[in-house]
């Protein structure tokens, strides 16, 4: 057998939430609830379905390169110049693409120890080594990854919100991060979530993107806007850098029928404040479920949220899939008592609510 790189011997392959399709042939079930990978359960913009129609009569061609009538809408939206977007199929390709064209064998990047999976990933591809940088109370400790840059540091990642914990950090201790990483190091402020957060305290970065040249945003039309089965995200950066990407990108990474929901859906302001309130409500309708079963959970500001069980996260997760329910287990995240809950429609919330207390007073606590 001919061996693979050996880079790849410290990669796992990515655990995907477990598919609905995949349980139902497990379990025999007709109905399954999914609220594992943080789809958005509202659905997505009426202005898609004639998008993708119209647009299926030109499948028989490529897709423009830089998709230029996304870009100039998703421009004209964010107050940015078309020439500093880049579009990815999700913004995990964006991800490899920065680590694909700025890390050499050795060069080191800077993460949280609990964040996005595809940061360490990709920095492992090409040689490079993740450090990762333990957290305080589900929260990036900005403070430690300062102090943890060395002259051998390439890049630095900020999920922020947090995947998996759904945190944020503070909007000046934020400011001041992004003031103190040398210029000469790649800043990744990953924002999938950003639409779902409103709290005070949540930095908004876009305005600074002009001054900090290093700096590089991540959004993605995979969360609010409910696209996640078309794999489209984007990057906001210096222009220098999206040249850059550019020549390492694949031609037509993106389908047609993705860049046109994704343009219907910039138009669509009331489903996306529509889907802002519901899961406001469906955030508060968990929490209060958690609250009354007497379990502690991290504060977020997105569409999920971590509890604590109590209890082994896989056996919980087990015992909820016989229900026809599927949720992440905190312990493959380093989250042993934890599970990772996508914020749902109003009855599967309810649902889950019941099913994890069945659970929880039915089933004998084992050792943790």
């Amino acid at each position: 057998m001919i061996p693979p790189r050996p880079q790849l011997q410290k990669v796992s392959m990515y655990s995907p939430g477990k598919p609905i399709e995949e349980l139902r042939r497990e379990k025999g079930l007709n109905r399954v609830i999914k609220m594992a990978s943080n789809e958005n359960p509202f659905g997505y913009s009426i202005y898609v379905d004639q998008a993708v129609q119209e647009e299926m009569r030109e499948l028989t061609r490529y897709p423009e390169i830089t998709s230029p009538t996304l870009g100039f809408k998703l421009a004209r939206r964010l107050k940015v110049n078309t020439n500093q977007l880049i579009f990815g199929n999700g913004s995990d390709e964006i991800i490899r693409l920065l680590t694909r064209s700025y890390i050499n064998e050795g060069d080191e990047a800077v993460m949280a120890s609990v964040t996005f999976p595809r940061y360490k990933t990709n920095v492992l591809i090409e040689g490079g080594k993740p450090v990762e940088v333990e957290m305080t109370d589900g929260t990036h400790n900005l403070s430690a990854m300062l102090k943890a840059i060395t002259d051998k540091t390439k890049m630095m990642f900020v999920c922020n919100p947090n995947n998996p914990t759904g945190t944020i950090v503070r909007k000046a201790e934020l400011a001041r991060f992004i003031d103190e990483v040398p210029s000469h190091i790649l800043l990744i402020i990953d924002e999938a979530y950003y639409e779902y957060a409103d709290s005070d305290e949540y930095l908004e970065t876009l305005p600074l993107l002009n001054d900090y040249p290093n700096m590089i945003i991540l959004r993605t039309f995979s969360k609010i806007y409910g696209l996640a089965g078309l794999r489209i995200g984007y990057g906001i950066m210096a222009p220098a850098i999206v040249q850059e990407l550019m020549k390492v990108k694949d031609p037509f990474n993106l389908n047609r029928l993705a860049v046109a929901a994704a343009a219907a859906s910039l138009e669509d302001e009331e489903f996306l404040q529509n889907t802002i309130k519901k899961n406001k409500k469906g955030r508060k309708q968990l929490i209060q479920g958690f609250n009354e079963l007497g379990l502690s959970y991290f504060p977020t500001q997105t569409n999920f949220i971590m509890a604590d069980v109590k209890r082994p996260a896989e056996e919980v997760f087990e015992g909820l899939l016989s229900k026809g329910i599927i949720v992440r287990p905190g312990h493959l995240m380093g989250y042993p008592t934890m599970l990772r809950i996508t914020i749902g429609l109003e009855e599967e919330n309810q649902l889950f609510l019941e099913a994890l207390k069945t659970f929880t007073q039915e089933t004998p606590q084992s050792a943790t």
